[in-house]
């Protein structure tokens, strides 16, 4: 081989390293814009959850949702943070209440159920709420607490 046709190929191996180099940083690029928007986008969903969770510990201390549901939904955005977050003692009161009343029927399916069905539910739920009512009225005042100190509240 030739010290012509050496140098040729060297140049064009070098020219293709190059070519590697920046589509290998272009890639780059594009990983930490996607990390990036991912991190927004769950940044913005916990801010989401953290307003959602506000409004309902709210409606819950004001008495504008019954105490089953605002609990449903309370443990429902707390999964969604952090599914550890129900662990810690102010917030179990939404989870028992929910391993208590989840056999419940609701929306169509309790259409469908007879009056004397309805009626039995509904007295079960009343129990269970009336049972936990002073508990989750807690968790919603320490619901109301996380919030404002997030994201400190995590740790």
């Amino acid at each position: 081989m030739s010290s012509t046709t050496a140098l040729i190929l060297a140049g064009l191996a070098l020219v293709i390293i190059a070519g590697l180099g920046a589509y290998a940083f272009t890639l780059w690029r594009e990983v930490r814009r996607r990390r990036a928007m991912q991190q927004d986008e769950l940044r913005r969903a916990h801010e989401n959850c953290l307003e959602n969770l506000e409004l309902v510990a709210s409606a819950l201390l004001q008495e504008q949702v019954d105490i089953t549901e605002g609990a449903w939904r309370c443990k429902v955005l707390l999964e969604i943070l952090d599914s550890r977050l129900l662990e810690r003692e102010s917030f179990r009161p939404f989870g028992e209440v929910h391993a208590r009343t989840r056999h419940l029927h609701t929306h169509e399916a309790r259409k469908a159920l007879t009056p004397k069905e309805r009626f039995k539910e509904d007295k079960e739920r009343f129990a269970v709420e009336e049972e936990h009512r002073d508990a989750v009225l807690e968790a919603a005042r320490a619901a109301l607490v996380f919030r404002r100190d997030w994201p400190a509240s995590l740790h």
